[in-house]
């Protein structure tokens, strides 16, 4: 394997310090959803960067908890542009070094932002979905839930004819994501704090600006009590100048990197 810009004596310390890891944590965002030919998408899966949508509003807005109260319609054009990305695309090499890695390490955990259900496609065991699932739809008022297989809808949704219905109340229907300006899931949020009072000896950060304070905060605690920290990530983010360790490589690339940890001769 190519191990780039790094030194032997810097891959060396990472790797001894990563095979004493007995808990280890991965935050996931974007960047490994790159590798299946995903965007790299802004917030919750929004397929625009530095501009409006085509309504001539912000992603952010037309994703919104107060959009999909106002005018659903908008908000369920936008989420129809994400299904229809993600349609067809399927977990991919880097994914599955996380199962791997469950093989190499006593514990793992994935805390992914992403909604894409890959993580859980490729078979990893304790996985924590903050920003929930488009796989997964959900009843407005009632209890009706349903999982869908490739990101489409069961009962067809004609954006200028009419909204996805519950087949038991007739209410509306949405994939159980968070939206913007809404609360994130109790049970992912109860399963992430319950997860790190338990506590991490090791942290991986993995193809995400970390812009979300739920995100980052567990990376600055575990680098302020001294813990292994890492990021994968090929640009500069907010977390770059706060981990010990930063590979400036791909998701994929980065995560081959640490595995390949596993089959070196300690230093």
């Amino acid at each position: 394997m190519d191990e780039g810009s790094f030194s032997d004596d810097y891959l060396s310390d990472l790797c001894v310090s990563i095979r004493e890891v007995r808990r280890m944590l991965l935050i996931t965002g974007a960047g490994i959803s790159a590798d299946s030919g995903l965007p790299t998408y802004r917030g919750v899966s929004g397929l625009y960067e530095d501009r409006n949508t085509v309504d001539g509003i912000p992603i952010e807005v037309a994703l919104s908890g107060g959009m999909f109260s106002r005018q659903p319609r908008v908000t369920w054009k936008y989420l129809l542009e994400i299904a229809n990305a993600c349609s067809g695309k399927t977990w991919n090499r880097g994914h599955q070094v996380m199962v791997d890695l469950e093989n190499l390490i006593p514990e793992v955990w994935i805390l992914t932002q992403n909604i894409d259900g890959f993580h859980l496609d490729a078979g990893s065991s304790n996985v924590i979905e903050i920003h929930g699932s488009m796989r997964r739809l959900r009843c407005t008022e009632c209890s009706f839930q349903i999982s869908t297989s490739d990101y489409q809808l069961p009962f067809g949704f004609d954006e200028n004819a009419r909204l996805p219905d519950c087949p038991d109340c007739s209410s509306m229907i949405r994939p159980d994501v968070t939206l913007f300006d809404e609360m994130l899931p109790v049970p992912a949020v109860e399963e992430l704090q319950d997860q790190l009072a338990i506590g991490f000896d090791g942290i991986i950060i993995v193809g995400t600006s970390a812009v979300f304070p739920y995100i980052a905060q567990p990376v600055y605690q575990a680098a302020q009590q001294g813990q292994v920290t890492v990021e994968i990530n090929p640009a500069e983010t907010q977390l770059s100048s706060v981990v010990q360790w930063k590979i400036e490589k791909s998701a994929t690339e980065g995560l081959e990197q640490i595995a390949s940890c596993f089959h070196r001769d300690s230093k």
